[in-house]
């Protein structure tokens, strides 16, 4: 009997990473190769210093536009030089035919473009810190796009969220309750308010694809959550959707976009303009959604 035919696996894509990753540039190399590095100036006398920027395995320094940049410089079997700006910092890759004097001369050249990702970069890195939680009591979480203090209290069971309106009138002050003694581990307290918001998250993605399939006329066939680090969600052609349980940090609007994207896929399993009008058709404002998606840093669960 002739072996069955290969069933292909279901289409799936994935909505756009949630990391931003280390910016890369390439640049091809131009100037002589024979060209001397000229040095730049020093800062005047009472001008502060301004920052330094130095990669861990940094093996050559230089002055960008008056601000010492010490990169990491690795020789690679490439065609041009390329820069890559990362959490560590510069990273330099060039052929092993090109001199330093032609290797300064394009990171001069691209100066600007270099101390700005160097500066995102450290941005990026505070906006990080900032957003660490130290898991004890006291300490605040986003849920649906609003901060939920933690109370250990030995009392309940699991975990129960209460709302309080007597701080602020109209405002309520939105309290988790932990089910842990008042001596509970930080990775104890961690893990029940990640169970938490994970059951939150199911309950919760589950009510609005119901919505959002009703309202773009397409069927889902199965909901699982994700605890990638790069995406926010996908789907498959075979109707399954994959949503990133961590989504449940946004306000109530950007985790609609994340489910409209995902089942929009289910009509145009692709990013064209026709995708794009499903997705307008039941979110006429989804850019300002996607745009929250894109920016806003979530709490390190470490």
């Amino acid at each position: 009997m002739p072996a069955a035919p290969a069933v292909p696996p279901p289409v799936q894509l994935s909505l756009f990473d949630t990391s931003a990753g280390p910016a890369d540039a390439g640049v091809s190399a131009a100037a002589p190769r024979d060209a001397a590095p000229t040095a730049s100036p020093p800062p005047a006398a009472g001008v502060p210093a301004p920052p330094a920027w130095r990669h861990p395995r940094a093996h050559r320094e230089l002055h960008l536009e008056g601000q010492p940049v010490a990169y990491e410089l690795r020789r690679a079997r490439r065609r041009s030089i390329g820069f890559v700006v990362g959490a560590e910092g510069l990273t330099v890759s060039a052929p092993r035919w090109v001199g330093l004097g032609e290797i300064e001369a394009a990171l001069r050249e691209k100066a600007a473009w270099i101390l700005r990702k160097l500066h995102e970069q450290r941005e990026r890195a505070r906006r990080l810190e900032a957003a660490r939680i130290e898991w004890r009591e006291g300490a605040a979480v986003p849920f649906l796009g609003e901060p939920v203090i933690l109370v250990l209290d030995a009392r309940v069971a699991g975990a129960v969220l209460h709302a309080d309106s007597t701080t602020l009138p109209g405002v309520p002050r939105l309290t988790l309750h932990l089910g842990l003694p008042q001596d509970a581990a930080p990775a104890q307290i961690r893990d029940t308010v990640q169970s938490w918001l994970q059951r939150q998250a199911r309950r919760l993605f589950e009510e609005r694809c119901a919505l959002f399939a009703a309202r773009l006329g397409v069927r889902m066939t199965r909901l699982a959550l994700s605890s990638a680090s790069t995406r926010w969600g996908s789907a498959s052609a075979d109707g399954s959707i994959r949503l990133n349980w961590r989504l449940v940090h946004f306000a109530l609007p950007v985790i609609d976009y994340v489910v409209t994207h995902e089942l929009a896929h289910l009509r145009e399993m692709n990013h064209s303009a026709a995708f794009w009008e499903v997705v307008r058709s039941a979110l006429p404002d989804y850019e300002a959604a996607r745009g929250a998606l894109r920016h806003e840093l979530l709490p390190a669960f470490d």
